[in-house]
């Protein structure tokens, strides 16, 4: 089993291009759920009309498989409940953002 804190600074890779910010800074990442060695990210994206979500959740995946080839499998799913909003960002993204 892989650390869910370990997982979440990998994911700090995984930019969403649109703000430059990463998705675990930017509150994206809902949930992580491994069982038996398959891990499913539950995420979602900043508007339902985000053109990047296909992207980043092939990005997602392909970096966790990478880098963690001891997970039988690895899925991002985006979920839309609850909705994003601004406030589930880190205060480093706030401030990146200049808020």
């Amino acid at each position: 089993m892989v650390p869910q804190d370990e997982i979440l600074d990998t994911l700090r890779h995984v930019i969403d291009a649109e703000v430059g910010i990463n998705i675990v800074d930017l509150g994206l990442v809902y949930r992580l759920d491994e069982t038996d060695g398959a891990l499913m990210v539950t995420m979602t994206m900043t508007s339902q009309s985000c053109p990047l979500g296909e992207h980043i959740t092939r990005q997602v995946e392909s970096l966790l498989r990478t880098k963690y080839p001891q997970l039988k499998s690895v899925k991002a799913e985006i979920t839309w409940e609850p909705p994003w909003i601004p406030g589930m960002m880190s205060e480093a993204a706030k401030k990146q953002m200049g808020k």
